[in-house]
């Protein structure tokens, strides 16, 4: 369980890039798993007011990323890049909490699948993903690759 603990710690403290400009939040991360949350701003919505439907693919694919790449070995990292993310606009969030949960759905050593749904601050359905994820050399393994390598 220390695994579990210090790679989402340490993943909640260095974020990317996009992550502090969004402002998502990656809130569990287990084996086959994960969960990104986004507080609704102003800066994340279109021209209707309604959260813009590229932010909702981003968070959908960032949680989908997640959840192929958990590594339970402390400092070891896996990494994976997008194939393919289908998506599917269901409802809409104008403010409050967007949560997107993902999952594992099989695959096979190097290439995996992926499925997601996204819920606004009532909990109702806002939008689906199905994903294809190809690991990075060396993510193939569930123990990951050292995080400075």
């Amino acid at each position: 369980m220390t695994g579990t603990h210090d790679n989402l710690a340490y993943e909640q403290a260095h974020g990317s890039g996009l992550q502090d400009h969004l402002g998502y939040r990656l809130v569990e991360w287990t084996e086959d798993h994960a969960v990104v949350e986004l507080d609704v701003q102003n800066h994340h919505c279109n021209r209707a007011g309604i959260l813009h439907g590229g932010v909702l693919t981003t968070l959908m694919d960032t949680a989908s990323g997640y959840a192929v790449c958990f590594c339970p070995v402390p400092g070891n990292v896996r990494k994976s890049l997008t194939l393919s993310l289908t998506t599917n606009f269901l409802g809409m969030a104008r403010d409050g909490l967007v949560r997107v949960v993902a999952r594992k759905q099989g695959g096979g050593r190097k290439v995996v699948f992926t499925e997601a749904t996204a819920y606004d601050a009532d909990g109702n359905v806002i939008g689906t993903s199905t994903g294809t994820f190809k690991y990075h050399r060396g993510s193939e393994d569930p123990s990951g690759v050292p995080r400075d390598a």
